[in-house]
Order: C-alpha cells, then sequence, then structure tokens
C-alpha cells in the first residue's frame, strides 16, 4: 500500500481526545477496506511536553516529536490531515499538565514562571513551545476555506431551534452598540511596505536620550508586505474613560472585547487599562498597597483578589468594600457568571471577542447583567481595524431585526492565514515602550522604512504577509467563485495601510484569470458586512474573502447565527505543498464535557465536525487521484451524516439521552448501510452487507448496552494524560457494537 493513501488523525486534548476512542476504531476499519491506512500523530499538551523533554525521561517513557514531524509532512505534495480541535494552553493549563504527568512518573522539569539561573531560563523556553498556538501555526502551511456542510444548513433549517440556541428578537429601540476610538489607536498609526528584494529589517527602539537597542530582526522575502503601527495608551485610557462615563447617562451595561488568547503581547494591556479605568478609585486609594504585593491590572479583577490574601483581613475587607464601591457609582458591567460575581473584567481571556460578540447578535443585543437578566449593553472595542464591522451588523439588526435559520444563506470565508501571516503572528512583534522615543525599522544599509514616535507605555507592532500566501489566497477566492458563482467580496479597506498594500496585490494577481460573469469586488470592512448582510437576509450565498483576524471573527458570526454553533464548521486548508488539512470544528466548550463525562459518564461532545472532517479527507484522494473507493466512502459518509441530522440524533446535554457514542454508533451504521446499497463499488457494497444488516439487526441491543454504561462515574485515571486502556473501555462500552466493527 502506498504511502501516499494515508490519513495522518491527530490525536489530542479534552473531549474530541475522548471521542476519537470510539470514533476511530470504527473509521480505521471502513478506511482499510478502501486501501487507506490511518496514522495518529500526537500533538496533545502531555505528548507535547513529553516530546520537549527526553532527557529528563526513562528510556521507555520517551516519545516522537510528531509536531515536529507533521511540521515536515504539510510541505510534502501528498500529505492528508485530519485536525482536531487541541488546546492552545495557558500556563495554568501547562502547569497542571507537567503535574499530572509527574504524578505518574514521568520527570518532566517544574514550569518556571520566573526564573533565575540559565537552566530554568532554558526549561522555560521550551515549555514556550508547548504554550498558546504551538499548534495551529505549524500546520497551517496554506490558506483556509472555511463554510458549513450541505448536510448541517439544511438541518438547521429544518429545525432552527434545536440547533444551538435560538435568535431572539431585536426591539426597534434597542440601546445596544459598539464604540470605538476614532483616532490613538492601531488603525490610524499603520504605516506600511512592500519589498522589492529579500532583505533582513531589525526593529530598534530608540531613547530621547538617543541609546538605541534592537528589539528584533525579522526576515522578509521579496514582495513582502511589513507594516508598524501602536495604540496610543493615553488616547485608550481616556477613550475607556468616556464611555464608561456615557454608558453611565444611557443606563446600559459596559462591556470590553478583546483577544488576549491570540494577542498575548497587546490585548492583556489594553484590557489592564480597562481595569485601572474602571475601578480607577481603588487603584488610587490602595496604590501603595497593590504596589507591594505586586497587582498587575492585565490580569484582571481577579488579581487583586488573589494578591490580597497576603495582607491582614480588615485590610482585605476594607479593599473588597471599596471594589464594590465602584459598582454603585460605575455602569454595571456584563457578566461572565452572574451566579458567581464574575465580570467581564475579571480575566484577560474570559470574554474572547470572536465568542462574545456572536452571542450578542443571537440574543437580540442583549448581555447578561450583575442582575441575572439579560440587557442592553456597550461593546466597547477600542481599535477601528474591525470594530467597524460588528457596528454594521448591530445596527443592521436594530433596523431590520433578529436573522432566520430557516431562510438565511450562508457565509463561505477564505482566510489569509498561510506562512503566519497578519497579526496573528505578531505578538513575537510586539513591545511596550520602555520610555519615550521613537521605534524604528530599518533594512541592513540602516535605511529607515518608517517610523513611529512614542510615548512610555504605548504598544507596538509589527505585521508581515508573504506573497505566495496572498497569490494562492486569490487562486483559492477565484476557484470558489467560478464553481459557486456566488458574489466574492475581500474585506480589504484602502484607508489601512496595511490593506492598501493588499488591494494592490489583489488587483494585480486578479488579472491573471478569466473572471468573466463573476461578481468579485474589494470592499472595506464595514461596507463588506452591510453588502453581505443584505445579501444573507434575502437567502443568498456570500464568499468573504479576509485576512487572518476577520476569518476568526467571521467563522464564528456567522455559523453561531446560522447553525447555533461553530463547532459543526469544516475547515480545509489546502497545503501550499498540495497536500491537504481537514480541520474539525472548534473546542471551546471541550473542558466542560470532559468533568461532566468523568462525573457521570456521559459525553456530550458532538462529532458532527469530526464526520465531515472524514469526508473532505476523502475528497482529497478523489480529486487528486481519482481514486473511485475513496469517492464512494466520502459519499457514502455524506449520506450517513444527512441521515443523522435528519433523525437528530446528536447528542443530548444530559445521562440517559444519546450522547457522543450513540451518535458513532448511529453514525457507522448509516455509513454501512449507505455503502451496502450503493452499486458504484461491488466490493464496497458486498464487505459491508453484512455489517450493515448486523448494526441495524442489533440496534435496541447496542443502544441498550450504551445506555447501562451512563450516569455513573467514568474511570478514566487522568485529564490530560488518562489510562488509555480504561478510556478505551469506558469509550467502547457495547460489546455488540464492538465486534461487529471489529470484524469488518
Amino acid at each position: 500500500m502506498s504511502d501516499k493513501f494515508k490519513i495522518y488523525w491527530t490525536k489530542v486534548d479534552e473531549a474530541p481526545y475522548l471521542a476519537t476512542f470510539s470514533l476511530l476504531p470504527a473509521v480505521e476499519r471502513f478506511l482499510k477496506a478502501a486501501g487507506i491506512d490511518v496514522e495518529i500523530k500526537d500533538i496533545s499538551v502531555a505528548g507535547r511536553i513529553l516530546a520537549n523533554f527526553p532527557e529528563y525521561l526513562k528510556e521507555d517513557q520517551r516519545v516522537p516529536d510528531d509536531l515536529g514531524e507533521l511540521a515536515e509532512l504539510v510541505k510534502l505534495p501528498d500529505t492528508n490531515v485530519i485536525k482536531l480541535p487541541n488546546i492552545s494552553a495557558s500556563v495554568p493549563q501547562l502547569v497542571a499538565a507537567i503535574k499530572e504527568l509527574q504524578n505518574k512518573g514521568y520527570n518532566v522539569p517544574d514550569y518556571p514562571e520566573d526564573p533565575k539561573t540559565e537552566e530554568e531560563k532554558k526549561i522555560k523556553e521550551t515549555y514556550s513551545k508547548v504554550l498558546g498556538s504551538a499548534v495551529n501555526p505549524v500546520l497551517r502551511e496554506g490558506n483556509n476555506i472555511r463554510a458549513i456542510s450541505k448536510a448541517v444548513k439544511e438541518s438547521a433549517k429544518k429545525y432552527p431551534d434545536s440547533m444551538g440556541l435560538p435568535l431572539k428578537p431585536w426591539s426597534k429601540d434597542s440601546k445596544t452598540h459598539v464604540a470605538h476610538m476614532n483616532g490613538g489607536d492601531f488603525y490610524e498609526h499603520e504605516k506600511s511596505i512592500t519589498t522589492d528584494k529579500p532583505m533582513k529589517v531589525k526593529i530598534e527602539f530608540i531613547d530621547e536620550t538617543g541609546k538605541s537597542q534592537t528589539l528584533k530582526e525579522v526576515a522578509l522575502q521579496e514582495k513582502e508586505v511589513f507594516d508598524g503601527t501602536f495604540m496610543d495608551v493615553e488616547a485608550l485610557q481616556k477613550f475607556f474613560g468616556e464611555e464608561i462615563a456615557k454608558a453611565k447617562q444611557e443606563g446600559i451595561l459596559w462591556s470590553l472585547h478583546l483577544k488576549a488568547t491570540m494577542m498575548k503581547v497587546s490585548d492583556p494591556v489594553m484590557f489592564g487599562f480597562a481595569v485601572k479605568e474602571y475601578y480607577k478609585d481603588v487603584f488610587a486609594k490602595h496604590e501603595q498597597t497593590f504596589k507591594e504585593i505586586g497587582v498587575n491590572p492585565n490580569n484582571g479583577v481577579a488579581d487583586i483578589y488573589l494578591k490580597i490574601k497576603k495582607l491582614p483581613e480588615d485590610k482585605q475587607k476594607e479593599i473588597e468594600a471599596d471594589i464594590q464601591a465602584v459598582y454603585e457609582k460605575n455602569p454595571p458591567l456584563f457578566m461572565v457568571d452572574s451566579d458567581k460575581g464574575i465580570t467581564n473584567l475579571h480575566m484577560p481571556n474570559l470574554v474572547i471577542i470572536d465568542a462574545s460578540l456572536p452571542t450578542i447578535v443571537r440574543d437580540g443585543g442583549k448581555a447578561w447583567g450583575p442582575d441575572g437578566k439579560q440587557n442592553d449593553v456597550k461593546v466597547v472595542i477600542p481599535d477601528r481595524c474591525y470594530a467597524t464591522m460588528y457596528k454594521e451588523i448591530i445596527e443592521d439588526c436594530k433596523i431590520n431585526g433578529q436573522f432566520d435559520r430557516t431562510t438565511m444563506g450562508s457565509v463561505t470565508n477564505i482566510g489569509l492565514m498561510a506562512m503566519k501571516a497578519e497579526e496573528y503572528g505578531s505578538h513575537d512583534k510586539t513591545f511596550m515602550a520602555p520610555s519615550n522615543g521613537i521605534f524604528k525599522v530599518v533594512d541592513e544599509n540602516n535605511n529607515v522604512l518608517f517610523e513611529h514616535k512614542v510615548k512610555k507605555g504605548d504598544i507596538w507592532r509589527g505585521c508581515q504577509v508573504k506573497d505566495a500566501a496572498v497569490k494562492n489566497w486569490v487562486q483559492i477566492a477565484v476557484e470558489r467563485a467560478k464553481q459557486t458563482k456566488n458574489s466574492t467580496v475581500f474585506w480589504l479597506d484602502e484607508n489601512r495601510a496595511h490593506d492598501a498594500q493588499l488591494i494592490k496585490k489583489v488587483n494585480e494577481y486578479l488579472k491573471a484569470y478569466d473572471t468573466t460573469g463573476l461578481d468579485i469586488r474589494i470592499l472595506k470592512p464595514q461596507e463588506a458586512m452591510k453588502f453581505t448582510v443584505a445579501k444573507v437576509r434575502k437567502g443568498e450565498d456570500v464568499i468573504a474573502v479576509t485576512g487572518n483576524v476577520l476569518r476568526d471573527y467571521l467563522t464564528d458570526l456567522f455559523p453561531i447565527l446560522e447553525v447555533g454553533t461553530s463547532a459543526k464548521v469544516l475547515s480545509i486548508i489546502p497545503l501550499l505543498a498540495g497536500g491537504r488539512v481537514s480541520e474539525a470544528g472548534a473546542g471551546g466548550s471541550a473542558p466542560k464535557h470532559v468533568e461532566q463525562f468523568i462525573e457521570q459518564g456521559h459525553l456530550r461532545w458532538d462529532s458532527t465536525a469530526e464526520f465531515t472532517a472524514i469526508t473532505t479527507a476523502l475528497r482529497f484522494f478523489e480529486e487528486k487521484y481519482g481514486d473511485k473507493k475513496s469517492k464512494v466512502l466520502a459519499d457514502t459518509s455524506e449520506t450517513a451524516l444527512t441521515k443523522l441530522l435528519e433523525n437528530k440524533q446528536w447528542p443530548g446535554r444530559k445521562p440517559g439521552e444519546l450522547d457522543n457514542r450513540g451518535q458513532h454508533y448511529y453514525f457507522v451504521k448509516y455509513w454501512a448501510e449507505s455503502l451496502a446499497q450503493q452499486t458504484e463499488d461491488k466490493e464496497l457494497q458486498t464487505k459491508f452487507s453484512k455489517p450493515a444488516k448486523e448494526l441495524g439487526d442489533n440496534e435496541s441491543k447496542i443502544i441498550e448496552e450504551l445506555k447501562a454504561a451512563a450516569g455513573k462515574p467514568a474511570d478514566i485515571n487522568g485529564y490530560y494524560f488518562p489510562d488509555e486502556d480504561k478510556l478505551s473501555m469506558a469509550m467502547r462500552p457495547s460489546k455488540t457494537l464492538n465486534s461487529i466493527i471489529d470484524s469488518i
């Protein structure tokens, strides 16, 4: 069997990892019948920790660096990967995983948050390879097509309210609105160049005495776009103060929406300024105490509560009372959990813009307040680069009301993310100005390409986009436009320096294609949203061609409105080298699912996105090599998913209802039946006729066996590194089902 007929299946964390133990044994049997191999690659947090510290482990505990291997594989022409949602590990998650591994006899080092020795510094640097979005930039060696599959879309039209939470009506006099800065932000200060030859550039900072330091060197390719910009934090804080006062007058909630999980350097600092401004009185009164106990506003109010535990009880009570007094004086905050008193300003990663904004639009412009009720809300998004498109959809809903899942069109996204494109690749080029001074970007001959005069504390960031990535992005957009005949919109703003450079490229690269009869246009984000929403309300489909950040925002926004969740979205990355990565859904809710499984033996993870990823991975073999067996498997897996959704056989929330394992049973049953009924491939038809009959005949027995396993705690001995034998038993509790699958 040739290596080209192989699918790499990623082993990840939490709920999708547990689900693999039930789904993968069946998938392997079905694919083997068509001569396709499945190989598992471990990109889990625990797997990545072990792979990075071989010298600390016994010989039999060492594991290969699967992520490193995949990084090389995605640069080859035949590579076909199914990527499940993995954890973007925060420091607390990393520390918890290390502790679990140590308790199981793996002698990995502790994570040194504040390294003192050279060895500790080296350990911390090694662990940084495991933190945050360590996986995605490595695997995403291509741009991205995110769409909702036909089966999922049809199901949402048919059952609009059982697909995620329903859309709530908007009131005409809703006071909800987006507030953004009108000056001093990243948008205003951006400067951008396109290189005419390969070059090395330096990012330098020169203080007022003329002392210069090099912050970073960046190698740029020919025709690469490079930008620099900064946020004036004085203007930012003034803006926060004004908007807090306005929200009080308007009688609505105040909320801040950033993305501190990805923009790890800039957004926590912007968040910190909001914390300092909202709780201004507390910070002014207790300035000295906070300095002594090391309160960091960038970590949110939670940091105050944590650090004051060091103080005498009366002092703690005084500070807590002062915090409460702020709530009396200021507008009420948008709540993450009103029962527990956790506000939007509690921790920087609790309110993530791409998840928080769609729910406000879905809920009729309402957000949860401290009173446990939903209220109108001021949506504060400081920077204008993306705030305006959210402003547009909110204003549209105030005029035209809620969307309608049964009639609305669909938005497909073509996202520019190859080669670490755009702001999400910028944290390594983001700096706080250490004093008043100038940030300069200079070439090898010390020519200044551009510079920014800043004040102490201002946030400067650089960002780059490679030419090959843009060329490929335009190509995918044109191909998709030809395939679908849908209106295709590049969301680019000629008044933004970065976008102006991209617009030149897009206009140039479009000339290479015959676009006769196609509707391809370039609109700034606000206009693009206006155009898209008008089409979608008429039931028409649109292709949004966007940069990396908008890709992330739109592919949560529209799926939540259309089908209730972004976890059911299908994401295909045609790799630049010719291979493919099929990404399954989103894993945001995965931790809660694991907790419930361990406590109640019920896994409510929905594998719809894994089913669609299986289909697209099979389509790759059909499209690239004309493989007939892969086509039949893909067609029948699609039929199976359609039937599953028609019968509403997705996991329920409570024990006793169908769970993830039951969903897998129905998918496998319909897949086998569909293979047994098709006539394109006699060999597959014959192979699956017996299992199809057995899976159908034994339905009630299998469901009984699955139900018997639910409702009691599941012992899997771990969270990040469970006992896989125990996990396999827990996820495959039906002997009848197992024996049918294992005999295929």
